[in-house]
């Protein structure tokens, strides 16, 4: 219990009261004041004494109520910050003592949670304010950022909560990264296509949004969704642009080619626009080259190609009967027949009328080229037989003469290389039967594949083939004869050596070729003219007598000729 000081205590109290009483009875005696004022007097001082305690015990209680309230407020504080925190784990309690003690002891707690709170509201306010930023600049609201505030719900304030703003803002925040990207890879595709078609690279983006080129004041780039889609437009449209001048410029290019074919035009001028030919056979992606899809290369070509024009009109005439001598030369280069003065008649006829378009005649000339080119293709490998056939005919040719030579086994010069050449003749002779069957098996499918007959030199090769066969079969006859005479020649000599004891010998200028044995008999091959109605006259005229004449003598012969070697 409280102790109240000495002045205040009940013997110090009622003595300086008596005190002051007598004081008081002193200075009433000396005015004169009678008892009933006195006495009034008396009593006001006990009421005021009275209410002055009246009112310290109220002013006390009211100030004990205070600090109850100020504790439970504090509690409160507590309770509700432990919670909006979620400081669950935090345990409070306010202890024993008087209610100052009791206040002391809350104290720290609450300034602790206060001061957590305080920086928590920081990191929300800071989480917030990026995520508002970030959606502003998606959103493309970039003039809402400034006078953007974010709400903090101050009744959640937990670490969960936090995270999950975190959360939402690195989601965000790789969404931007994202978009940046984007965006410099759209800008990165766009300065390409200006580079490439000679655009105002700066002009074109700066007309999508401002922030997307680099400025000293380093404002952000737009990644908003309306910038993107732009840049997409733009993109797809420079493509399509792309596109459209590169099969322009292809175009051009192809009809420079031709014409600098047509017109036998200088390296030193198609090299000039090697930048444009280049680009023939390339592919859209394949282009890279700085400008080169310009407007100026454009209109730079369109003149050389109107220019070229008029040089192909001029010389239009010319190149046409080049065209014609190149048709000429690979229809005689595989041995078909062609009217030369003919077509060139009708080809200046066709020129000095006007009716004909000469450009159009070109290319019907080009046609009729590719047409004997495949024509000249189809023909080949039976061409190629025919020159076989006819390199054979000529070694069986040469063989024929070359065995007839008495003298082909003389000492002289060549006589090694003639044997040689004889013994290859002999195998290549050899194989003209098979080369002949497979030459007109391979003429019968062509011409019942076309439909017409294989025509060389103007006549069928079928034909020829026949004629070669007949006459080959007549010759092989000859041969059979003449042998077969030739034995019975070389029996009679050695009968009549046998009954004269000599052997007859041949009359001066005599050879051993048989009397009426075709001399110098040839086969008909490609490279002749006559056809097969030569065959009857050649069988008359090729007949041989097989009777031995009266005026014949023998001449001496060695014994391996007698023998019948």
């Amino acid at each position: 219990m409280t102790t109240l000081p000495p002045s205040l205590s009940p013997c110090h109290s009622q003595t300086t009261c008596a005190s002051l009483l007598q004081e008081l009875q002193i200075i009433w005696d000396e005015i004169g004041e009678s008892d009933g004022e006195r006495d009034k007097m008396l009593l006001e001082l006990e009421q005021e004494c009275l209410d002055i305690y009246r009112r310290k015990v109220e002013m006390t209680r009211k100030y004990k109520a205070d600090l109850h309230h100020s504790l439970a407020q504090s509690e409160s504080e507590i309770a509700n910050l432990v919670s909006a925190l979620g400081e669950h784990s935090l345990s409070f309690s306010r202890g024993k003592g008087t209610l100052k003690q009791q206040i002391s002891a809350v104290r720290p707690v609450l300034e602790d949670l206060r001061s957590k709170k305080e920086q928590r509201m920081k990191d929300f306010t800071e989480t917030q304010s990026q995520i508002i930023r970030i959606c502003a600049e998606i959103a493309g609201n970039s003039q809402d950022i400034m006078s953007a505030d974010p709400q903090v719900n101050e009744h959640d304030l937990t670490i969960k909560k936090l995270g999950e703003l975190k959360s939402h803002l690195q989601e965000l925040q790789n969404e931007k990264i994202i978009r940046l990207q984007k965006v410099n890879s759209h800008i990165n595709m766009i300065h390409e296509l200006s580079v490439l078609m000679s655009f105002d690279f700066l002009k074109t983006v700066s007309g999508i949004h401002p922030g997307l080129i680099d400025t000293p004041n380093g404002q952000s780039k737009s990644i908003s969704n309306d910038t993107l889609a732009k840049l997409t437009g733009i993109i797809h449209s420079l493509q399509q642009e792309k596109q459209k001048r590169l099969q322009k410029l292809q175009s051009l290019g192809s009809i420079l080619m031709e014409l600098w074919n047509l017109l036998d035009s200088p390296a030193d001028e198609r090299k000039k626009f090697e930048h444009v030919t280049s680009l023939i056979s390339s592919s859209i992606d394949e282009v890279s080259r700085q400008g080169c899809l310009g407007l100026d290369v454009i209109e730079q070509v369109e003149v050389h190609v109107e220019r070229l024009n008029v040089l192909k009109a001029s010389k239009m005439k010319e190149l046409v009967f080049k065209r014609q001598n190149e048709l000429e030369e690979i229809y005689r280069g595989v041995h078909m027949d062609v009217n030369s003065d003919a077509a060139r008649q009708l080809l200046i006829n066709l020129i000095e009328s006007g009716d004909v378009d000469l450009s159009n005649l070109l290319s019907s000339m080009d046609d009729e080229i590719t047409k004997a080119k495949q024509e000249a293709l189809s023909r080949k490998d039976i061409l190629d037989k025919v020159e076989k056939w006819k390199h054979a005919s000529e070694e069986e040719k040469w063989l024929d003469d070359y065995e007839k030579d008495e003298n082909r086994y003389t000492a002289g010069r060549g006589v090694h290389k003639n044997l040689k050449r004889a013994e290859k003749a002999r195998i290549l002779v050899g194989k003209l039967p098979a080369i002949v069957e497979t030459l007109t098996a391979k003429v019968k499918a062509w011409e019942l594949e076309k439909g017409i007959p294989f025509l060389y030199d103007k006549i069928s090769l079928l034909n020829k083939l026949e004629e070669y066969t007949v006459l080959r079969q007549e010759r092989e006859e000859e041969k059979r004869r003449s042998r077969e005479q030739k034995r019975l020649q070389e029996q009679f000599a050695a009968e009549q050596e046998a009954l004269f004891g000599s052997r007859p010998k041949k009359p001066l200028g005599q050879t051993n070729t048989m009397v009426g044995t075709p001399i110098g008999r040839r086969v008909s091959t490609p490279s002749s003219r006559h056809g097969v109605s030569s065959l009857k006259e050649r069988r008359e005229s090729g007949r041989v007598n097989n009777v031995i004449p009266l005026n014949f003598v023998a001449l001496p012969k060695d014994d391996s000729v007698s023998r019948g070697i």
